[in-house]
């Protein structure tokens, strides 16, 4: 019987290390740089506090709960789609011997054995698994958003309650987000994993490139520029 260490040759370890680091890495990275300096998530919630005040200003809030359900379906829509490809990628694990010799005939591809073609299914599908979890829990939050929003005071309200619902209304929706975003980082280095299958050098330059393209849209982006003027608006 063979040990763990056996699925993988030494390359394939250290690739699959490489990028362990590289996901890892740079989730504590850009969870520490938050607390620092202006990012997407950050931006976006100072936005999404001028909009909870504006609600409390309205007495009709149809349009911003249709707002809410909107970004609910989005998430909904990546959730599903995320059930669809694990059980493609479930299937696939039922077939792997032709898929191995589909894949071994291509002469650009790293030979594969069945035992590591299948431990690297099995790192994608946990990528996969842990997207969907992500995306199911950001499902619910925005559920909790949207009845919170139903229960918003009224525009007459104290200024202490409204400031309340206001810190409150943001914080679920800023959880919400962070759990769709995790989901969609998932996906991200889901797409360096299927580099794997070719060679494992291949594996840790698309995990190194996943890193970057993430750096420069969360830190570097227009869209942080803009969301962070949007976000000096007056309430």
């Amino acid at each position: 019987m063979k040990t763990l260490l056996e699925f993988l040759t030494p390359f394939d370890w250290i690739a699959l290390g490489w990028f362990t680091l590289c996901w890892l890495g740079y989730a504590i990275f850009s969870h520490r740089q938050a607390k620092q300096v202006p990012t997407i998530a950050t931006s976006l919630s100072d936005v999404r506090g001028i909009w909870m005040h504006r609600v409390l200003a309205r007495e009709v809030r149809i349009g911003d709960v249709t707002a809410l359900g909107i970004l609910q379906r989005n998430v909904t829509f990546f959730a599903s789609t995320t059930m669809f490809i694990l059980a493609g990628l479930l299937t696939v694990l039922g077939a792997t011997d032709q898929v191995i010799d589909l894949t071994n005939s291509l002469p650009f591809i790293a030979e594969n054995t069945r035992a590591s073609f299948e431990f690297k299914l099995l790192v994608l599908v946990f990528a996969f698994v842990y997207a969907f979890f992500r995306f199911s829990w950001s499902v619910r939050q925005y559920n909790f958003a949207i009845v919170m929003l139903g229960a918003a005071p009224e525009p007459d309200a104290p200024q202490d309650v409204q400031e309340l619902f206001v810190v409150n209304a943001n914080q679920i929706l800023t959880r919400a987000n962070d759990s769709f975003a995790h989901g969609l980082r998932a996906y991200s280095f889901a797409m360096a994993i299927l580099s794997w299958f070719i060679h494992p050098v291949l594996f840790m330059i698309a995990s190194s490139w996943v890193v970057a393209v993430l750096y420069r849209r969360e830190f570097r982006s227009y869209t942080l520029k803009a969301l962070k003027s949007a976000g000096k608006l007056p309430h």
